[in-house]
């Protein structure tokens, strides 16, 4: 197992810099350690630069898909420019090549077989996401390094709960109360191609921008919708409890009035905080399923931590409490179960059974806060089949599957990635549009309908391999070695709740989910390969 000098369990990093710097000197060391030959310049500096963007991409992956993808493909290319410099960096080979290669090359079988080529090609930047696994797998050699990358994954994460709370400790947006039958806000039209829809804006909406900007006053609505109606109907950005649409309003109708109230004819306004919660991604399932991820992470490194009740047990508490409100603001039902699924995993491999009684009677409140927040948030109770988006998903469910079963061809290659998009009208998909177009909101049914059943077998066998994988792993990792164990417990807890969440959301699809899972998937495997090392020397 490599070396660990200074670093003693429970220890975290005060000096990031000085961490990081001596972060790039053992990956030095550790590449050259099995080679006789001394390692130049060159190859210093592009382990340098591959490690540092590794650490941009855990620092990155929380909050900007952006950042996250420039820090992937630009460590990528380091690493592929260090192979042609001697002496060359040592390869291992992981549990997961098998299934992995074989899951990507019937992608891209599918993909050339598509309906829509083209389209389907073009999503194969999405599937080539796997190289993220080996990118953390193959070049972090230490513990020093594989504790540092945890350790600021976690305090990245805990930036955009921050901003979560941030946001709804101000507020955002404007809420309206008591709109008036004759008020200009009645007036407002939601205008597409096919068809131009009144759609008043009623009491209790959630008022967000104004043509592009965002509202921060009931004063910057009434200079908007003031302006001369030569500049066209003023644009807003309406919430309103699962609903978010664009509508236009007609400008110079405001009402006769001293305060802007009387002129838009409301009774009253407050600061909107009604939103669920995005982070900074722009959907609050993306967020939902991020934090998932990262907070099974951190429950992981609390459960396998000796000493609970050090600085170490304060800080990743509060961590995991942080993620835990975030998530319970996403309103996010299915991520919320498979939080509850992935933690008591990890906690009955840990704890008795009298303290796991115990921690489930603890958990009861927020439980009941859940169901609160979800009635308050969305009007929906857990399991309702009045919910409109229920009613949606059971029948895409029943649209896709019928469309798979119905040629042979969609059994064993599937109809190619995104071909839905230009043929779902002819195949009579989403209740024959009368609903929203979307996917099949479930990765089993996305992927068997796409790629072929033959690739969702083989997506089960590498999801399967690794659970093995990491389930072994848990067994040999010794109690001292916290951080390891405890980066194993929650790759294992987070990759059981995104699977179960997978039943109904498609989160194989969300590249800022997938680049977390990969991320955390080759963290783990280096637990896995160290452990293996410590065991075969």
């Amino acid at each position: 197992m490599c070396p660990t000098p200074g670093w003693r369990p429970g220890l975290l990093p005060a000096d990031a810099s000085r961490l990081i710097e001596q972060c790039y000197s053992e990956t030095v060391n550790a590449n050259v350690k099995s080679s006789a030959t001394t390692t130049g310049p060159l190859a210093m500096w592009l382990e340098r630069a591959t490690l540092g963007f590794l650490f941009l991409f855990v620092i990155a992956a929380p909050n900007s898909i952006a950042a996250t993808q420039t820090a992937w493909m630009l460590g990528l290319l380091f690493w592929v420019l260090r192979f042609t410099v001697w002496p060359r960096p040592k390869v291992d080979r992981t549990p997961l090549d098998y299934p992995m290669f074989g899951f990507f090359v019937l992608t891209g079988l599918a993909a050339f077989l598509s309906y829509e080529p083209v389209v389907s090609i073009g999503k194969l930047r999405q599937a080539s996401l796997f190289t993220i696994f080996y990118l953390f797998a193959e070049n972090v050699r230490t513990r020093r390094i594989l504790r540092a990358l945890v350790i600021v994954l976690i305090a990245a994460c805990m930036v955009n709960v921050c901003y979560t709370f941030g946001q709804y400790a101000f507020g955002s947006g404007v809420k309206v109360y008591g709109v008036s039958g004759n008020s200009p806000l009645n007036d407002a039209k939601r205008v597409s191609r096919a068809k131009t829809e009144t759609i008043p804006i009623l009491s209790g909406d959630t008022l967000e921008e104004v043509d592009g900007r965002p509202l921060r006053s009931l004063q910057d609505l009434v200079e908007a919708l003031n302006r001369s109606p030569q500049a066209g109907p003023a644009k807003i950005k309406v919430y309103r409890v699962e609903w978010v649409a664009v509508l236009e309003v007609p400008r110079g109708q405001l009402h006769a009035g001293v305060t802007p109230e009387e002129q838009l004819g409301i009774e009253r306004w407050t600061k909107g905080r009604d939103w669920r919660a995005t982070g900074f991604y722009n959907h609050w399932t993306t967020y939902a399923e991020s934090l998932q991820l990262i907070a099974s992470l951190t429950i992981g490194l609390f459960i396998a931590l000796p000493r609970k009740r050090s600085r170490n047990g304060a800080l990743l508490a509060l961590a995991i409490v942080g993620m835990g409100v975030a998530l319970l603001l996403s309103v996010t039902r299915a991520s919320w179960l498979s939080l509850l699924v992935s933690a008591t995993l990890i906690t009955a491999l840990n704890v008795s059974r009298r303290m796991l009684i115990v921690l489930g009677l603890c958990a009861l409140p927020v439980i009941l806060a859940g169901l609160f927040v979800l009635q308050q948030k969305r009007n929906v109770g857990f399991f309702d089949q009045k919910d409109d988006s229920i009613v949606w998903r059971q029948r895409t469910w029943h649209d896709g599957f019928h469309l798979l079963i119905s040629n042979p061809r969609h059994l064993l290659v599937g109809v190619g990635m995104d071909s839905i998009k230009a043929h779902w009208r002819e195949w009579g998909l989403f209740d024959n549009g009368r609903m929203p177009m979307g996917h099949m909101h479930s990765d089993y049914l996305q992927i068997a309908l796409e790629r072929g059943v033959p690739a969702l077998i083989v997506w089960l066998i590498l999801l399967g391999t690794y659970a093995r994988s990491l389930w072994r792993v848990r067994r040999r990792v010794p109690n001292e070695d916290w951080m390891e164990r405890g980066i194993v417990l929650g790759a294992l807890g987070g990759l059981v709740g995104f699977m179960c969440s997978g039943v109904v959301h498609y989160n194989w699809g969300d590249s800022e989910v997938v680049m977390l899972f990969y991320l955390i998937m080759g963290l783990s495997l280096v637990v896995e390969r160290q452990t293996r090392e410590h065991v075969s020397g």
